[in-house]
């Protein structure tokens, strides 16, 4: 069984800073991808950003390109989203998830296979 846990969403002015953790337990990490994700109230879920298993590949949507970086540390099994310049848009429910069975959809919720709870991001303008 594979859990996720994600952490450090919280309430921030525009401009500000937040880094989200995801913590992975189980002994899929190193061999997933893995993915963030957000959901406003009344939309549907969209991707925000992937990495590949080792790391050396990143995959931005267009709307956090610049501003946000994903990043891993297979040794503690977690996976970081820092997020910088932080809008009033970005306000959401920020997901992350775990991609063992590349079926090459990745900008697809489907494609991933494990999800956590979700944290809370608020930005104030």
């Amino acid at each position: 069984q594979v859990q996720l846990v994600e952490s450090g969403g919280g309430l921030v002015q525009a401009g500000g800073s937040l880094r989200l953790s995801c913590a992975a337990s189980g002994r899929i990490f190193s061999s997933a991808a893995m993915g963030w994700f957000r959901q406003a109230p009344g939309k549907e879920r969209e991707f925000v950003a992937r990495i590949s298993r080792s790391g050396d590949s990143t995959y931005y949507a267009d709307s956090v390109k610049g501003r946000f970086t994903i990043s891993r540390d297979n040794a503690k099994n977690t996976v970081y989203l820092q997020m910088n310049s932080l809008k009033p848009e970005d306000t959401a429910v920020y997901y992350c998830a775990a991609d063992q069975y590349y079926s090459g959809r990745l900008y697809n919720p489907a494609e991933y296979d494990y999800w956590g709870q979700g944290t809370q991001v608020t930005v104030s303008s």
